[in-house]
């Protein structure tokens, strides 16, 4: 017979932080921004730590802290005047962090982010969660690259350890001679690497899980992505746009791996699809996503207010799509047409039964590559809005 206490069957009562109360956000960037628009809607303050001046989440919060990540005094000062802290994206110190989880009310911890801010602590923390990734290597010479290349095959990728995101610190090795070039374009051994083999997968795809203090979990309809460049593209997000079976997996992969790193808040998990159905889990990032922009609209509850009702305490409702969504990205290079577009009235001319929402981050310099935005095209039939996307001329591609 199997004895428990009390207290042992009891989830544990998270910390409710309630509407009046400041939240501190480490990051000033555009996942901030929207977190703090979706928070002032709700009731909440908002404090910013960003090196930049006038970032685009410190142009809608109440005070920006300007100072380096990895300042500790500024740092605290943020916690002073916070009532729980929040980290925007994964490349904020995860030293600081920790001094913070000590010192104030950090609801997503230090973990979690000392975790995803290394690829190969994150595979070995996804392949605990029982999630497979694709076959791969850890790279400390180019000798073990070479060894590496010979088991995985070519084509393969090699990638820094820590801070690519958007295509960077990654290099494609189509062809075993071609390893010495890319282990001197990655550092050449200054920084950790590690090689992954190439899926041929059939389409790239994410789900966006959030995870509340008391283990209760909730799941976003998955997004079909398109990368260019290694820039996400387009998100498109649509009843039937995979098969049940895939849907149902793919959201039992992203809720084990919430489960098993005891995320609070957000956690979107990219992956692969497979030509005979499997699914690989590609990256994690622990916030909102760029994946999940489409939320905003389509949604009965956005990515922003169910991560800060997590972190803050507040029950999660179970988000629902209302209406098919496709989200397009608006980088430095599509501003100008687009708000030239917009100037002349384009959206008269939007297919039949699709409609804008565009959401601008304020970022004064539109540099190519750079996310200025994003437009979440609302549409019965995804397929006219994507459509409209490759032949209007915006995105046009050189």
């Amino acid at each position: 017979m199997n004895t428990l206490t009390a207290d042992s069957t009891k989830k544990p009562v998270p910390k409710t932080i309630l509407p009046g109360a400041t939240v501190g956000v480490l990051g000033g960037g555009q996942l901030g921004r929207m977190l703090a628009l979706k928070g002032r809607e709700m009731g909440y303050r908002f404090a910013v730590l960003d090196p930049a001046p006038d970032s685009p989440c410190g142009q809608v919060s109440d005070r920006q802290i300007v100072a380096a990540y990895s300042d500790e005094a500024a740092a605290r000062e943020l916690a002073a005047m916070a009532d729980v802290i929040t980290y925007e994206f994964e490349n904020v110190n995860a030293q600081v962090a920790a001094v913070l989880e000590r010192e104030s009310h950090v609801p997503q911890g230090s973990a979690l982010l000392c975790t995803t801010q290394h690829r190969l602590r994150e595979k070995r923390a996804v392949e605990a969660a029982g999630a497979p990734v694709a076959p791969y290597r850890p790279i400390a010479s180019l000798g073990e690259l070479r060894e590496a290349v010979k088991e995985l095959g070519a084509p393969c990728v090699l990638k820094t350890a820590m801070g690519g995101y958007d295509g960077k610190g990654q290099a494609v090795i189509r062809r075993a001679a071609d390893a010495a070039e890319a282990y001197e374009t990655l550092g050449g051994g200054a920084v950790e690497l590690v090689l992954e083999q190439y899926l041929e997968f059939e389409r790239e795809l994410s789900v966006i899980a959030a995870r509340g203090a008391d283990g209760e979990i909730r799941t976003f309809p998955p997004a079909l992505n398109v990368h260019v460049n290694g820039i996400l593209h387009t998100s498109a997000a649509a009843p039937g746009l995979f098969p049940a079976a895939v849907e149902a997996r793919a959201r039992k992969l992203a809720a084990d791996i919430a489960a098993s790193l005891n995320v609070v808040g957000l956690i979107a998990v990219e992956m692969f699809l497979m030509p005979d159905g499997a699914l690989y889990v590609n990256e994690l990032a622990p916030r909102p996503h760029n994946s999940g922009h489409y939320t905003m609209d389509a949604c009965t509850v956005s990515q922003f207010e169910l991560h800060l009702r997590a972190v803050c305490g507040l029950p999660l409702p179970e988000p629902r799509l209302t209406t098919p969504a496709v989200m397009v990205n608006v980088l430095g290079e599509h501003l100008a047409p687009l708000l030239e577009w917009l100037g002349r009235g384009g959206e008269r001319a939007l297919p039949e039964g699709v409609t804008a929402r565009l959401h601008l981050y304020g970022k004064a310099e539109a540099r190519r590559g750079r996310k200025m935005g994003h437009l979440n095209l609302l549409a019965e039939e995804p397929k006219r809005a994507l459509r409209w996307i490759e032949t209007c001329g915006i995105w046009a591609r050189e």
